[in-house]
């Protein structure tokens, strides 16, 4: 009689979660933001949310929490309900750059998240300040080492960091870090002439670039830019080992029901293949990609080795 309950209430289980499924959401959505509102990622979050709330039924909002390079907002979606109510705006800061250089970080960016989709790819640019003589990366590589320690270069994220880091130990180079907390800061800096290189995002430093103020060298991506069509790549310009790719992508916390993960999935496709939000998207310097969440969790898992690998190559410490 025991068996015969126990199957009685497994079958009433499975029957009962397609419904579960259906009945996502029941109340509003949180986007949880490793970043604070006004950048890229904040905004690339808003513009995905409106139209989500339209399709889901349920309100999305954008609930912004930074710190610990995003490890503080990765920290709060592992330990929420696996319902699909909190969602993880994941970047690689929070999801590759924390695990691979913390000894002991606060989750494990594979089992303790539940992979939903990619979102796409942020645009990373090496600016240069007009004070350097050099317009091509290998006139600056060539410069740097006929002036070593001459330079500095400002960070405002992880993947400044990273991909300056491998730049550096790549190509030989002796220049000095200054470490910013945002691009904003570290533009302004490059204004001022207190810095003169930096991986950035072309918001906002692509309006200089354009009055004379500051430079170009490279993008950060696997193909040109179409903000900056005549800007090579970083392979193009002579240092095809930089292979940092700065991205984001949607996950739950661990668990989640697989019906609220392809619903999610779904609707996020269908919201990335307007062509009014990829225009608007790509204005931001960001480049729309979705997966499936199988592809999500593969590629999150290539990256976290990817990362680690550069980080071990260019010798930078671990906390």
């Amino acid at each position: 009689m025991n068996f015969v309950l126990k199957l009685a209430a497994a079958l009433c289980l499975v029957l009962l979660l397609p419904c579960a499924g259906a009945q996502y959401p029941s109340r509003p959505i949180r986007f949880v933001v490793p970043f604070p509102p006004g950048g890229t990622a904040d905004y690339v979050a808003r513009l995905i949310a409106q139209p989500l709330t339209q399709t889901l039924g349920q309100q999305v909002l954008v609930d912004n929490r930074p710190g610990g390079d995003g490890a503080v907002a990765g920290t709060i979606v592992m330990k929420a309900a696996p319902d699909g109510h909190t969602i993880f705006f994941g970047t690689n800061s929070p999801m590759s750059a924390v695990p691979a250089l913390h000894k002991r970080p606060p989750y494990d960016p594979i089992s303790d998240f539940t992979p939903i989709s990619l979102i796409g790819r942020f645009t990373f640019f090496l600016f240069e300040t007009p004070s350097v003589p050099a317009r091509t990366v290998s006139e600056l590589i060539t410069y740097v080492r006929a002036n070593p320690g001459k330079l500095n270069y400002g960070t405002g994220n992880t993947s400044a960091i990273v991909a300056m880091a491998q730049f550096k130990a790549l190509a030989g180079l002796e220049l000095t870090h200054v470490p910013y907390k945002g691009d904003a800061p570290t533009t302004a800096d490059m204004l001022g002439g207190s810095i003169q290189l930096a991986f950035m995002t072309p918001v906002p430093g692509l309006a200089y670039v354009k009055e004379g103020r500051l430079r170009l060298l490279a993008v950060l991506l696997p193909q040109r830019s179409a903000l900056a069509p005549d800007v090579p790549t970083i392979a193009e310009a002579g240092m095809p080992g930089v292979s940092i790719t700065p991205w984001a992508g949607l996950f739950g916390p661990a668990k989640m029901p697989g019906a609220v993960v392809e619903r999610l999935s779904r609707e996020l496709h269908a919201v990335l293949s307007r062509a009014d939000i990829r225009e608007q998207l790509g204005r931001q310097g960001f480049e729309a990609q979705t997966s499936t969440p199988p592809e999500m969790g593969r590629y999150n898992a290539d990256q976290l080795q990817t990362w680690k690998r550069v980080i071990r190559e260019a010798n930078i410490p671990m906390d």
